[in-house]
């Protein structure tokens, strides 16, 4: 079972965010960038599933600008074989990523694409869906629990009051949730075998595909400041605030 594992570049989580002055977006000069945290977690899957001799090969693919090799060769030190980036400085949505991870798919023969459930920047949760739309393939999502075999993916993830599991054929497309495991470091070891690892970059204008967008940020603000609380001496001066300042009365 050849797996692929689409992976986005996101900002650290950990990172103070600034805005640009003109609030066009987000001032990434000196910022750091990492694999977001669920892709990550779909990265280990992936190896993990190579290890136990149930996928042959894995291969990373990522959209963005050229030095998302970064995060690629990061996923290949954690035990990824091979990756793709689908070169683009143009800004790219959930609909735009499924459009080229579509186009991706036709031209390798996998038989799963499995990736995270979310990016911590958008918090879409759209891209898996709509590749598994465009490709007409089954699609689990949420998956916190894996087991696989000659012909189906068995996926159990949570839900209110409980646990659903849920049987699909290959190939498939699945979408991986917080508990499913907890990804390994990349040892340096990995980290010195990952430079050496194929990376094809493939100009977006190469696949046919549209290069636009349907969801246009047009600007970004903070939130405001949070109001210093009042102490209030019984509950019909709280009535009173929350009917005359708060107005949620």
């Amino acid at each position: 079972m050849k797996v692929l594992v689409p992976v986005k570049r996101v900002v650290d989580y950990e990172a103070k965010i600034k805005l640009r002055s003109d609030g066009s977006g987000v001032d990434t000069d000196g910022i750091k960038w990492i694999v977001n945290p669920f892709d990550e977690i779909a990265v280990e899957e992936a190896v993990r599933m190579k290890e136990a001799g149930t996928a042959s090969e894995v291969v990373v693919v990522s959209v963005g600008p050229e030095d998302t090799v970064t995060q690629l060769r990061y996923a290949m030190a954690m035990g990824a074989d091979s990756a793709i980036l689908v070169q683009t400085d143009d800004p790219v949505d959930s609909d735009l990523a499924a459009r080229v991870l579509t186009a991706i798919w036709k031209k390798g023969d996998y038989q799963l694409i499995i990736m995270g459930k979310q990016a911590i920047d958008s918090d879409a949760s759209q891209t898996p869906q709509l590749i598994a739309e465009f490709l007409s393939l089954p699609h689990a999502s949420f998956a916190s629990a894996i087991k696989t075999d000659s012909d189906f993916i068995e996926v159990t993830r949570e839900i209110d009051g409980g646990l659903e599991t849920v049987r699909i054929s290959k190939p498939c497309i699945i979408s991986t949730d917080l508990r499913l495991n907890e990804p390994r470091y990349a040892p340096l070891p990995g980290i010195m075998k990952a430079k050496k690892k194929p990376l094809d970059t493939i100009p977006i204008s190469e696949l046919g595909v549209e290069n636009s967008v349907r969801v246009v940020v047009k600007s970004m603000s903070l939130p405001a400041k949070r109001q210093a609380g009042k102490v209030v001496s019984d509950v019909p001066e709280l009535v009173r605030l929350l009917k005359e300042e708060a107005k949620v009365l």
